[in-house]
């Protein structure tokens, strides 16, 4: 539905105003298929005027999926509960008594990716291939995947995509895909025994630190908390819609609300998204606000401990510039660095660049604000990610007053004043650019407060390294020392490594397993 509202002009006329009718899919959290965030008011999501990016780096939550196996047991029981009722349904609610579970293959399809996310990766990759220019044809890209089936079937389908192109799948020198499987860091426990242990040098850094589980449990209890202000509320309104002995309690309401989402993204359904009025799903998307602001997010203490360590990475590659590596390094990453992960492994990298974090979100009263930052929808949606950017900026002078010069046989050009004369200026060259950073969370961008002097609010990367490793690296601790690893023995303590508090898997050949992937 679109709503016209009608706006008062001079001289009587009117012009309507078209607004995007509500829309549950973008309200249902980390539950939700990908979509663009909105841009924040005041600024544009395209490079701004006068500048490219030349390396960009990406953290990726998984494509669309199946439900967990403790989900689907939700699933499961909810089916049941309304098979073995005596009811009449009416309303929103009319379709449940034919209703049948998503799921057809229950041995290959619950925690697994679903075509949903197979094209979510799919479409990204053709995305940024056309996005950023990056990569010529022929040529080969690497990337990198936590170890879960889910996440490399991603990449999968991401290189897939952003590699699908002219006739190389007959050749395999050419434009394929070199997928670099991360193992999935270990606890300390399991360290002292195996041999894997790579705690901050992984994409899932947070599974080894044990303190930080401590608080994610939070997360799950400020949810919790704020549900019980609503659900059993929503519960006695939808049962309005129901003659006989079914009738839903608070648990129910929030499989129902899941199914929304999941069932959307597996068949196409959208049912479920219709029984819920636009409150009861701003509720539902609050809940799962909390959940990762608590959990995962700038409300637990050492979540800027888990997601600096990528942080870092990134801003030392992007100190070198691209088709570089850091000192002692002995691999360069292609200029768009792809790592492919979890939702809760998203949330941390915000807590590092200490944004989203100006107000402390209550647990028993939703915020109304429709600006408010930490939405988890636009971060944790399947196939979420948070990106940097580093921009190559060149001053731009007025249309009027300057212009490009083209020597004939000589490809680009110099900036010159159009008092000049057209044969060839004498001494002059292109502008020195300068080099900004720019974060976007599903593509929108999200200007850091204390740094965001440059064009498009981008922050100046010399200044942005100044934050990386001062501030930024004093409130994140060092690794090892925070989740108490310092002191750990055992083969799996260096693991891959050699530094337990450092990312290298970027920079170091070897750091990881790597499978070529066939694009036939």
């Amino acid at each position: 539905m679109i709503i016209y509202s009608p706006l008062l002009f001079l001289f009587g006329s009117t012009v309507p105003i078209v607004r995007a009718a509500f829309n549950p899919l973008q309200h249902s959290g980390s539950a939700s298929p990908y979509f663009d965030a909105p841009t924040p008011p005041g600024i544009r999501s395209d490079t701004p005027a006068g500048c490219v990016v030349d390396q960009a780096a990406y953290f990726v939550r998984h494509g669309s999926r199946y439900p967990e196996p403790s989900s689907f047991t939700g699933w499961q029981n909810l089916f049941w509960k309304i098979q073995n009722a005596t009811f009449i349904a009416h309303g929103p609610l009319s379709f449940l008594p034919s209703w049948v579970l998503p799921v057809d293959n229950v041995d290959h399809e619950p925690l697994f990716l679903s075509s949903t996310g197979a094209r979510e990766a799919f479409d990204l990759g053709v995305e940024l291939r056309k996005r950023y220019a990056f990569t010529a044809g022929g040529e080969n890209f690497t990337a990198w995947s936590a170890g879960e089936q889910r996440v490399v079937d991603t990449t999968t389908y991401f290189l897939r995509g952003y590699l699908s192109d002219g006739n190389y799948l007959s050749d395999p020198s050419l434009n394929r895909g070199h997928l670099v499987v991360l193992p999935d860091s270990l606890t300390a426990e399991q360290s002292i025994n195996l041999f894997n242990g790579t705690f901050a040098d992984s994409l899932t850094p947070s599974a080894s630190c044990s303190p930080y589980a401590i608080f994610s449990n939070n997360g799950s209890v400020a949810s919790s908390t704020f549900r019980a202000t609503y659900q059993n509320q929503t519960a006695a309104r939808i049962n309005t819609f129901l003659q006989g002995d079914l009738a839903f309690n608070a648990t129910d309401i929030g499989v129902i609300q899941d199914l929304c989402g999941f069932g959307f993204e597996i068949s196409g359904d959208r049912r479920f998204c219709d029984i819920f009025t636009d409150d009861e799903w701003l509720d539902y998307e609050y809940a799962d606000d909390l959940n990762y602001y608590y959990g995962s997010g700038p409300g637990n203490p050492l979540s800027a401990t888990t997601g600096y360590p990528w942080v870092k990475a990134i801003a030392d590659l992007f100190e070198v510039g691209p088709y570089h590596t850091v000192a002692n390094g002995t691999l360069v990453p292609p200029p768009l660095i792809m790592g492919f992960s979890h939702d809760n492994n998203l949330p941390p990298l915000i807590s590092a660049l200490k944004l989203w974090n100006d107000t402390v979100p209550s647990l028993t009263q939703r915020d109304t604000n429709p600006l408010r930052q930490f939405r988890s929808g636009h971060l944790v949606a399947f196939r979420g990610y948070l990106a940097l950017e580093r921009l190559s900026c060149t001053a731009s002078q007025s249309s009027n007053e300057s212009g490009v010069f083209h020597q004939a046989g000589i490809l680009g050009g110099t900036i010159i004043s159009m008092n000049q004369t057209r044969t060839a200026p004498a001494n002059s060259s292109f502008p020195i650019p300068q080099l900004y950073v720019r974060v976007r969370a599903d593509y929108a961008p999200v200007p850091i407060p204390s740094c965001s002097s440059g064009p498009g609010r981008t922050c100046p990367l010399a200044q942005f390294m100044e934050m990386v490793n001062g501030p930024l690296a004093t409130a994140a601790g060092d690794f090892m020392e925070v989740c108490g690893l310092e002191n750990l023995t055992g083969p799996g303590v260096s693991g891959i490594s050699g530094n337990g508090s450092s990312v290298k898997f970027l920079t170091t050949k070897g750091d990881g397993t790597e499978i070529l992937l066939e694009l036939n």
